[in-house]
């Protein structure tokens, strides 16, 4: 059954929601329960009982449930480096080694500088850069919110540019399955490889964000983001200086995700699960704080398990948004969002301008459902198909899903990353969608420009 306008209605609602009311778990609810809805044909009380009978079903599919247990056990982790004084000494280390990085613009660069390091998963980028430069950040009168931003542009856009990870993996499965299909012609990696140089939205977001830091460009809500007060927790007395205690946890967590995708893709790391390896990743890096923080007596084991369940009990709030952030993915995917969107496209439309509308389209499918991977497993089988079918440059179609993909729900409210990116820099999720925003704006303006210009240059 076609929905037509209420497939995009729908996620537009609960978007509008979370705008206005500033809850996100009551917009998410409410969105579901109006798709819900409409799939059950006006019935309330059969919306009602979907609603709260998918709730459990989502606990069903296992990545969902590593997803939900790598937040909680994320939070336990923060929790600790926190606790053992892991990240005053990493501060103080900082502090004796080098006055330029705890500045405004040293503790900005810092978390730059990772997050385009670090180009193994987007969470663990977002987690990574977070951790290690909030409190630098605070110390330095940088607001969270600008933080959030440089965290989460980093983390998508790097990953998509470098996809020796669980991003190429799934890009590579979309690409050699349409192959497979006699959609397409070529090799998976090679046209993965030549559609790089046309993600315009990941590079020119690098490039932004990187302007804003050396630049202190600040624009739209950014300009009223006020810093955090800096209140070290622990080591009131003296600071010792060390390094070790907060770099190796997350030196583990970053080398343990291309272990678990080496082992869950049966030694084939593109092969690999992306939701498995960070949630084993997760799992071995608290037991190596386990053993290093008891045996050096920077914790107690009770001290550690009281820090352990205090970090999970605080990432409650984050796991709910993200069961219901994906719950209304699913949703809007039953709706037929992107289907809907991509038939209103499809027809006498010049073939100049199909790279930017698929751009566009991906772009509001994942701004409306939140997600990244959703939009390219959508959209990806869809836009091939309208590019082979228009003769259009198949690495540019392949280029303008991902770039959609990655702006859209880099914009979103619901997007999963953007929660991650603000619990990782500890500000209010929707101040971080609102000083985002504009940032984005420019940067898929911009996208959309690019790919103008690259539809009049291939075509």
């Amino acid at each position: 059954m076609e929905y037509g306008i209420l497939s995009i209605a729908i996620p537009l609602l609960t978007i509008f929601l979370a705008i206005i009311t500033k809850d996100v778990i009551v917009s998410l609810m409410g969105g579901i329960f109006a798709g819900l809805l409409v799939l059950n044909g006006y019935d309330l009380l059969a919306a009602f009982a979907a609603l709260f009978n998918g709730i459990i079903e989502q606990f069903g599919e296992g990545w969902i449930a590593k997803t939900l247990l790598f937040t909680l056990l994320v939070g336990a982790l923060i929790k600790l480096l926190t606790t053992s004084g892991a990240v005053e000494r990493f501060v103080a280390y900082l502090d004796e080694k080098s006055e330029k990085i705890d500045s405004p613009k040293g503790a900005q660069l810092l978390a730059y500088v990772i997050g385009v390091v670090i180009f193994i998963e987007s969470s663990i980028t977002s987690l990574v850069a977070g951790m290690v430069a909030k409190p630098l950040c605070d110390r330095n009168g940088v607001s969270r919110e600008k933080l959030a931003y440089i965290c989460d542009s980093t983390s998508a856009p790097i990953c998509s540019l470098i996809p020796l990870n669980a991003w190429g993996a799934l890009l590579l499965g979309l690409i050699v399955t349409a192959i497979e299909s006699r959609v397409i012609n070529g090799d998976g990696i090679a046209l993965l490889v030549a559609s790089l140089p046309y993600n315009f939205y990941a590079i020119f977001t690098l490039l932004l964000v990187l302007v804003v830091i050396l630049t202190d460009w600040e624009i739209g809500p950014m300009k009223h983001a006020k810093p955090h007060p800096y209140h070290p927790e622990h080591f009131a007395q003296e600071v010792s200086p060390a390094l070790f205690p907060m770099l190796l946890p997350l030196l583990v967590m970053v080398f343990a995700v291309p272990v678990g995708l080496y082992i869950t893709g049966e030694g084939d790391i593109f092969k690999g699960s992306g939701s498995t390896s960070v949630y084993y990743a997760t799992i071995v890096t608290l037991m190596v704080m386990y053993a290093y923080y008891v045996t050096t007596k920077h914790l107690t084991h009770r001290a550690y398990f009281d820090g352990l369940f205090k970090g999970m009990g605080e990432m409650v709030p984050i796991a709910a948004i993200l069961l219901f952030a994906i719950f209304i993915g699913k949703v809007i995917g039953d709706l037929g969002t992107a289907k809907y969107l991509a038939h209103i496209l499809h027809g006498n439309i010049s073939p100049v301008l199909m790279p930017m509308l698929i751009f566009l389209v991906a772009s509001v499918t994942a701004f409306s459902t939140g997600t990244s991977w959703g939009t390219f497993s959508i959209m990806m089988p869809i836009a091939l198909a309208l590019g082979a079918t228009m003769g259009l440059d198949i690495p540019l179609v392949i280029a303008a899903v991902i770039a959609g993909g990655i702006f859209g729900d880099h914009a979103s409210p619901i997007s999963d990353t953007t929660i991650i990116s603000s619990m990782a820099a500890g500000c209010d999720h929707v101040e971080h969608v609102r000083t985002q925003l504009p940032y984005a704006l420019i940067g898929g303006v911009l996208a959309a420009i690019g790919f103008l210009v690259a539809g009049i240059v291939t075509v």
